[in-house]
């Protein structure tokens, strides 16, 4: 029988044979990747916003996890990527974002974003767009930055965010 996949890590064989359990495990070593240093010194954000939102209107958006199941630019477009996403129910749905100057289609593909998928759709270049992808924008050096959310792909298409 097989086990079950688990998040822990199982203990290492010194670990066990310092504790006198050891019983001929295999030794596992953990592969520790330096940390790549970030330099937030030149970068700006926004300020948050001073209106508030009651909670029960927040809660009304529907956040879902997506898997992209196909990205292409938008012919006659130098912004909007076309993205076809598998939002955990039977069909598919097809959101357009302006993101083409910071991500190449074939890149994003198989991954896994949030999106709004309760918003009315809205025609964009003659494309129905059903929902909003969520990105985090900022400046660096004076320059427009922007990071498309991405989650850990073991989050199944149509998990809703809370």
């Amino acid at each position: 029988m097989k086990p079950l996949v688990s998040d822990k890590k199982a203990p290492l064989a010194e670990d066990a044979a310092n504790k006198g359990t050891n019983d001929g495990a295999v030794a596992q070593t953990e592969t520790v990747l330096p940390v790549e240093k970030i330099d937030f010194s030149n970068v700006k954000i926004e300020p948050l916003f001073e209106e508030s939102v009651d909670f029960e209107t927040f809660s009304r958006s529907d956040f879902r996890a997506v898997k992209i199941e196909a990205c292409e630019a938008v012919p006659k477009s130098k912004k909007l990527l076309k993205f076809t996403l598998n939002d955990g129910t039977d069909r598919r749905r097809t959101i357009l974002s302006g993101i083409h100057e910071y991500y190449e289609p074939e890149e994003l593909v198989g991954k896994t974003a949030i999106a709004i998928v309760n918003l009315p759709p809205r025609q964009m270049m003659g494309i129905d767009s059903e929902g909003m992808l969520i990105s985090a924008v900022h400046k660096v050096d004076d320059h427009d930055a922007l990071n498309l959310l991405m989650v850990d792909d073991r989050i199944p298409a149509g998990a809703k965010l809370y």
